[in-house]
């Protein structure tokens, strides 16, 4: 391998374990591109390079190593930031590297001219252009330790002159470029949380992502102060649905028995999570925060205790030291609520509930049920998340991927294909609206151009789904001409595509045509036409916003009737 810029860096990358770099190939990068094509990186070319910011979001995300993607110059690098967010907003450690024009032509306005390190500075923890080839080493170990401090993304220019000058040294202290190691809370704070503990009659966990690795310790501790287990929905793969202690989640992704619970008990323990919506959060009360950023600590609710410290020692310290709670009385209350609900979800998903209506609910627990054990699930964002995070019932074994804290539509397939990617063995299954579909399908391409058996189901209403929730729950009409649009013949555009195309509206053939789906070689589409007037569960809705509700449907019944 050349001793030069994009020679280091390559070599840098492969000493780290990257084994795929997604982008699209461009002038610009081509130093780079022919140092990947004589090293052992796999180049995996995306049709569209937020595609391959998703891409690598989605592989960063499954396996908290640092992943890399490619743009070049201008519009080429644009097209990355709004995939880059993904990697910022759930932390997960992403190198981002954009071609440039050569130096000599930077200042002049020259063809394609941005100034990436201003472009990326929102979305990266560090950005910077590498100018000279004695810089390069120094910058690109600065690089990779910022996105694995974070974690998040890093950003680095290369212009095109820069990438084959010779470089100096090798990139230095590569031993030293890894995840960050576990924190150990102070003695002090657990010395205070086991008196909290010792006071409170009843206890909840609310468990997030940041409880990954952890769930023997979250047993433990809720056998240990018969305290019910609640998550987010980044929480939700931890645990097996029918763990007992494992209730639910929170929010519009949950159960009125755990929303119930977080605002009854006398003590909630927030651990590992920066959960975000401060409504179904107590408003007055007695909260632990336990996270390994002191900076999340306590924004969310009022909190009489934040621990800074990584989730495993934070939990070990406090089953050590905590009293057993032997009063189950609160504990089997929250379970028996929790059984009634999922008794209304088994209705609500049953296939033979309407004879000719494909419901969204039925869609999601037929893939529940004839996944794999060990799946991965990729989440889209809209009405469809909801149907999925709701009536999934996962394993324990499985893993679930989404955009959890970026919210963006369309991003799904792309982290498909970049969870795939990881070991294509896996069976891996995305949940997608049309909606979100259609914004960047032609990354189904991607799928079937790499041969990544990536399994799509579009929950197909021909609606901006969510749209009209949001818009109803303040009581305004849904926009009809704005929220619903025509479709392509998903089944069709697969095969177009060189994959296999599925389509299903009748209930009594959903399952034959998900098991003829998930046993289909290569990628798969199955469009799954559903009920679009369907309105999914609300565990705490406000009288106000019911009200809201009933009153954007009249005004939509008259609309309809007038023609207005």
């Amino acid at each position: 391998m050349a001793d030069t810029v994009a020679g280091i860096l390559v070599a840098t990358l492969e000493q780290l374990g990257v084994r795929q770099i997604f982008g699209l190939i461009g002038d610009s990068l081509n130093p780079l591109v022919d140092e990947v094509r004589r090293s052992s990186i796999e180049w995996f070319g995306v049709r569209h390079e937020e595609g391959a910011a998703l891409a690598a979001a989605g592989q960063a995300k499954l396996t908290g190593s640092l992943a890399v993607c490619c743009g070049t110059t201008g519009p080429g690098s644009t097209h990355l930031v709004a995939g880059l967010y993904e990697a910022a907003r759930d932390h997960a450690p992403v190198l981002a590297l954009s071609g440039e024009m050569p130096r000599k032509l930077r200042g002049t306005d020259y063809f394609q001219a941005t100034t990436p390190d201003l472009l990326f500075r929102d979305v990266a923890l560090y950005t910077e252009t590498i100018s000279t080839g004695a810089q390069a080493p120094g910058v690109i170990h600065q690089a990779i330790a910022a996105a694995y401090a974070g974690p998040g993304v890093a950003h680095l220019t290369l212009p095109q002159d820069v990438l084959t000058e010779p470089a100096t040294r090798l990139t230095p202290s590569v031993a030293t470029l890894r995840p960050r190691h576990e924190i150990a809370p102070s003695a002090a704070d657990i010395d205070e949380a086991v008196g909290r503990i010792r006071d409170a009659s009843t206890i909840v966990l609310l468990c997030g992502a940041g409880c990954r690795g952890s769930a023997d310790l979250l047993a433990a501790v809720s056998d240990h102060l018969s305290a019910p287990l609640v998550h987010t929905v980044r929480g939700k793969e931890l645990m097996a649905f029918s763990d007992p202690r494992w209730m639910g989640g929170l929010g519009m992704i949950g159960t009125r028995a755990t929303y119930n619970a977080i605002q009854r008990c006398d003590l909630l323990i927030m651990v590992g999570t920066d959960y975000p919506y401060s409504e179904y959060l107590p408003e007055a009360g007695n909260v632990i925060q336990i996270d390994h950023r002191p900076e999340v600590l306590g924004r969310r609710t009022p909190t009489s205790l934040g621990i800074s410290g990584s989730v495993r020692p934070s939990l070990r310290a406090i089953l050590d030291r905590a009293p057993r709670k032997t009063d189950t009385t609160f504990f089997r209350r929250v379970a028996r609520e929790r059984v009634r609900w999922d008794h209304m979800l088994d209705r609500q998903a049953d296939v033979a509930r309407s004879a000719n209506r494909l419901h969204p609910q039925a869609v999601a627990r037929a893939v529940s049920d004839l996944a794999r054990d060990d799946a991965i699930f990729i989440f889209d964002t809209g009405l469809n998340t909801l149907w999925s995070a709701n009536w999934l019932r996962q394993t324990g074994r499985q893993r679930i991927i989404g955009s959890f804290n970026n919210g963006a539509v369309g991003t799904a397939v792309g982290q498909g294909n970049g969870v795939q990617a990881v070991d294509r063995s896996k069976q891996v299954i995305v949940f997608t609206g049309d909606g979100g579909f259609n914004m960047l399908m032609g990354e189904f391409l991607t799928a079937t151009h790499h041969e990544l058996a990536v399994k799509v189901i579009v929950y197909n209403n021909s609606a901006l789904g969510l749209i009209s929730l949001e818009a109803e729950s303040v009581g305004i009409p849904a926009f009809e001409e704005a929220i619903h649009y025509p479709n392509p013949d998903y089944a069709m555009l697969a095969r177009a595509c060189g994959g296999t195309g599925f389509t299903v509206s009748d209930p009594s053939k959903l399952k034959a045509t998900l098991s003829e789906a998930f046993a289909t070689e290569g990628p798969v589409i199955v469009d799954a036409v559903v009920a679009a007037d369907e309105i999914p569960n609300l565990p705490h809705i406000e009288l106000k916003r019911v009200g809201n509700y009933a009153l954007a449907r009249a005004k939509e019944a008259v609309l309809a009737f007038t023609g207005g």
